[in-house]
């Protein structure tokens, strides 16, 4: 694992009232470049909501998220590769498109994204679906296809939600040894999960009860 020097990714004082009710309170997280963390809790405790402010695709209600120590901004292309729930799929494109075009949006040349986005369904056990439409596909497959677009960019933060749940204990084993490897390579990996299994492959955990931090 990559030497500590700071946090890639924090929270600070975190809240989120979307509604009338807190999702998240005063929540104080972060994580460092080589590391994998786990956050834990039940359906409803915030996980999601957590990855998601993290990620930039929601705004705090207070409190802040930095990046690089720097303040994150709303809608800013942070380049972290995303395993979140609904997948953000194109469902008419194939397999090998949905991993080609982010690899393209990044700057990767067109063959160099195929050669790319091949070893990546490779890698989760889709190579021979590459060419399937995602409307096409299962969704423990399609949430395959999000996780090798994901490595496929080869970001420094990487954050899954729940990205073992809908698989077979094999699958499940070749995924968590892909996002140990990236994490082994210097990425900075969150993994929302309740699978016990999951949190026993990270470095650290936190986990969430109703919106606050319970352990850390």
């Amino acid at each position: 694992m990559t030497a500590a020097t700071g946090p890639v990714v924090s929270a600070t004082g975190l809240s989120y009232v979307p509604t009338d009710r807190a999702v998240l309170d005063d929540v104080h997280v972060e994580v460092v470049a080589g590391e994998m963390l786990a956050v834990t809790g039940p359906s409803g405790s915030g996980k999601s909501s957590l990855l998601a402010l993290l990620a930039g695709l929601a705004v705090p209600t207070s409190g802040e998220v930095q990046v690089d120590g720097a303040p994150l901004q709303a809608g800013a292309d942070t380049g972290f590769g995303l395993v979140l729930q609904g997948y953000g799929l194109v469902s008419v494109l194939t397999a090998a498109e949905n991993v080609e075009v982010p690899l393209q949006a990044h700057g990767v040349l067109h063959d160099d994204a195929i050669a790319r986005a091949a070893r990546a369904l490779e890698s989760v056990g889709l190579g021979e679906l590459a060419d399937r439409r995602v409307e096409e596909l299962s969704g423990g497959q399609r949430q395959r296809v999000a996780v090798a677009r994901a490595l496929a960019i080869a970001p420094r933060v990487l954050l899954a939600d729940e990205p073992t749940a809908q698989q077979d204990s094999a699958t499940k084993a070749t995924l968590l040894a892909l996002l140990r490897e990236a994490a082994d390579s210097g990425t900075a990996v969150v993994v929302a999960t309740h699978d016990p299994e999951v949190v026993a492959v990270c470095d650290r955990e936190v986990a969430l009860h109703d919106g606050r931090l319970v352990h850390a």
